[in-house]
């Protein structure tokens, strides 16, 4: 005889509150891969249709790429992006060492040194972002 599993419904919001560390470290894993996938396929398709020779003029290109990098948003999302990037990185880096058995014992604190270690070089890296846009 077969068991079932009740997972009760999907707009029940009150499991979230379950979710232990290495939950979240897994749920923010996956979405920074899918955010970098994506922004790597959107980045290659607006470079791609904006290279020096479809306009016949290289002016052409760098004055939009340097009209783009004095918009706020853009700073913005760069800032964004560099957040993303880094805390898959470290997290990456920490699971690589939780696969080699190293850590084990410490994968909560090890989750959240990776977030602090990227909130702190996110908060260093701001000026250089910002400084342009305002």
């Amino acid at each position: 005889m077969s068991q079932s599993y009740d997972r009760g419904l999907i707009e029940d919001f009150g499991r979230w509150q379950e979710f232990s560390a290495g939950m979240w470290a897994w749920v923010l894993h996956k979405f920074t891969g899918w955010v970098l996938i994506g922004y790597l396929f959107t980045h290659i398709a607006v470079l791609s249709t904006a290279i020096p020779a479809a306009t016949g003029d290289p002016a052409i290109y760098t004055g939009t790429l340097q009209s783009l990098e004095q918009l706020a948003i853009v700073r913005v999302l760069e800032v964004g992006l560099l957040s993303v990037a880094v805390f898959h990185i470290l997290n990456g880096v920490r699971l690589l060492f939780v696969d080699l058995g190293v850590g084990l014992d410490t994968q909560d604190t090890s989750f959240y040194a990776s977030l602090v270690l990227t909130g702190a070089i996110v908060v260093a890296s701001v000026p250089t972002f910002i400084s342009g846009a305002f």
